[in-house]
């Protein structure tokens, strides 16, 4: 056995079923013995997609997505993906190959220092010329990635280690399926639980009389969907959510306000900006849902539940702290309610009836009759697809159309790229949610559709069954709704010139539709729903020149949420 087979194995070993990837001269080691482990190889056709698609696999799944390339540009591919996946806390291992360890530091062909690229955008790295270090390193990257606050791991390895023959004794520890011991010394993993201010929490809660609970990405990274929605229960208090805290409860009850934030519904902006109490439940209190700092935070009293210490009191004041697994946490606060026997209903009545009133009256942006919109695609998909089907998205104002009006009953079923906003990321990380063995909706916009188009052969190749829409407006569409409404409809390089999208998916034999009136729209999305047998794609030609409301401008507060181009949420 040597190096590559002892990288095999140990994915393996790990569970590890896919691995995206581009083969390249700096990892042929490995690729000359992936034919001996069942680990299937799917092979993208742009680096950049595998970390995507790696991503996909670990949101869909809850599990560690793995991505593999060469070294040099290879290797520099990836480093967009992994900037996504450590901005939005994504466990996912990233493995390169790197030259030969005698030729490192002679820039040597396609030889670049990824570990000292990457080093700001990942959770930890590993730069292994020695063979029998791979098991270690591989089963410490598992658990790094996947334990605390998730992230990606770097492993770089030299071409040497790959080729080199291991010592007996790692073989036989190998072959036995010997339980490989981690070396970490400094790394806490799980935090212990710190409930020292969980009484403080309670009572803050229990004199709460227009409370509001904002949950995030932290619920389903945890695992603690059952005790986020159980905390509900008993409170009865209005909930919103983060881009990323979609599906984490249930969303279809009269107290589920709707996403926060720039692009947040009314009703939950206005909840947030007058409310006595907020409960932030897995959230990092970024700038897309605070709008401006210092109103977000006056006259009210805040409480934090993060598995990161860090994130306490770094971008607002808080009052009560509650550091740990959420999974373990909730139950300890929720237990403390029970035995409170808190009464809010009576206390917060009058404002859980205001906030529905709001609910009512503040629709979201009206669909166009007869006309075809963006809004009008999204609208139909979602009276079509299962409860169990995944939604992916790109960036833009498609991916705010889709979020606001996707109120799911489960998590983990709609993909997006948070903290970077990476155009690009919708198809491939569609291809990799496909292994969740879920239906995926892989929706883009024209202009970042163009950014992974080449993916189309990666689910040919595969016959990985995504149902891919673009929803061209010919335009960079949210930059676009900037230049009009802040920088007088000057449209610099926003404008698209784009191909006929089903012209090329046709060209790489995927069954395509294009779509220019309303009529047609419901028949097409069955069409595709109906199909699993490969990737199937549809081009709708929508309306040019539509902007998203509500929307909070930049620099602005949540009270300033304009509900169109001429009313805010406070006229």
């Amino acid at each position: 056995m040597i190096g590559a087979d002892a990288l095999l194995a140990t994915l393996e070993r790990k569970g590890v079923k896919e691995i995206f990837a581009y083969p390249g001269g700096a990892v042929l080691p490995i690729y000359d013995r992936m034919p001996n482990y069942d680990i299937r190889r799917i092979l993208v056709r742009h680096e950049q997609a595998a970390a995507f698609a790696a991503q996909g696999y670990s949101r869909a799944t809850g599990g560690v997505g793995v991505c593999l390339a060469t070294s040099g540009p290879g290797a520099t591919n990836l480093v967009t993906g992994i900037a996504d996946a450590k901005l939005d806390n994504i466990p996912m291992v990233a493995i390169t190959g790197n030259v030969f360890t005698h030729l490192i530091g002679t820039d040597a062909f396609q030889e670049v220092d990824i570990v000292g690229i990457c080093e700001p955008i990942v959770k930890h790295s590993y730069f292994v010329t020695d063979a029998n270090e791979i098991p270690r390193v591989l089963e410490e990257a598992f658990y790094v990635a996947k334990s605390g606050r998730p992230g990606p791991v770097l492993i770089d390895i030299t071409k040497t280690a790959q080729s080199d023959s291991l010592d007996p004794a790692i073989v036989k520890s190998i072959l036995s399926g010997e339980p490989v011991e981690i070396d970490l010394p400094g790394y806490l993993g799980d935090p212990e639980p710190d409930l020292s201010e969980a009484n403080t929490v309670v009572d803050i809660i229990a004199e709460a009389e227009r409370p509001v609970v904002i949950y995030g990405h932290g619920v389903n990274l945890s695992g603690a969907e059952a005790e986020l929605q159980e905390f509900l229960d008993i409170t009865g208090i209005p909930h919103v959510w983060t881009l990323h805290g979609i599906g984490s409860a249930d969303e279809t009850g009269e107290l589920a306000l709707g996403m926060l934030g720039m692009h947040g519904t009314g009703t939950a902006n206005y909840a947030v900006h007058h409310a006595d109490v907020i409960v932030g439940i897995g959230i990092r209190f970024d700038d897309r849902i605070t709008g401006l700092l210092k109103e977000f935070q006056s006259n009210n009293k805040i409480v934090h539940f993060d598995i990161d210490r860090a994130e306490f009191d770094k971008n607002v004041d808080l009052d009560g702290r509650i550091l740990g697994q959420l999974r373990e946490t909730l139950p300890v606060i929720n237990q403390k309610l029970k035995n409170s026997e808190l009464e809010l209903g009576s206390k917060i009545g009058e404002w859980c009836g205001l906030l529905r009133g709001k609910k009512k009256e503040w629709k979201l942006d009206p669909n166009k009759p007869k006309v075809l919109t963006e809004i009008a695609v999204i609208n139909e998909l979602y009276k079509i697809i299962d409860q169990d089907d995944i939604v992916t998205v790109d960036v833009g104002q498609h991916e705010m159309w889709a979020a606001q009006r996707f109120f799911p009953k489960k998590s983990r079923k709609f993909l997006a790229s948070g903290g970077a906003g990476t155009m690009g990321f919708s198809f491939p990380a569609a291809i990799g949610a496909a292994f969740s063995g879920n239906d995926v909706w892989s929706i883009s916009g024209d202009g970042g559709f163009q950014m992974n188009i080449q993916e189309f052969a990666t689910c040919v190749q595969d016959k990985i069954p995504v149902k891919i829409m673009v929803l061209n407006n010919s335009f960079l569409g949210m930059v676009r709704q900037w230049q009009e409404l802040f920088y007088d409809n000057n449209y610099v390089d926003t404008p698209l010139v784009n191909p006929d999208f089903a012209a090329v998916a046709a060209a790489y034999g995927i069954p395509s539709f294009t779509v220019t009136n309303l009529k047609d729209t419901t028949e097409v999305l069955q069409k595709m729903k109906a199909y699993n047998d490969g990737p199937i794609f549809c081009e709708f030609k929508v309306e040019k020149e539509e902007n998203v409301f509500p929307m909070v401008p930049a620099g602005e507060s949540l009270g300033n949420t304009k509900l169109n181009k001429d009313t805010t949420i406070e006229d």
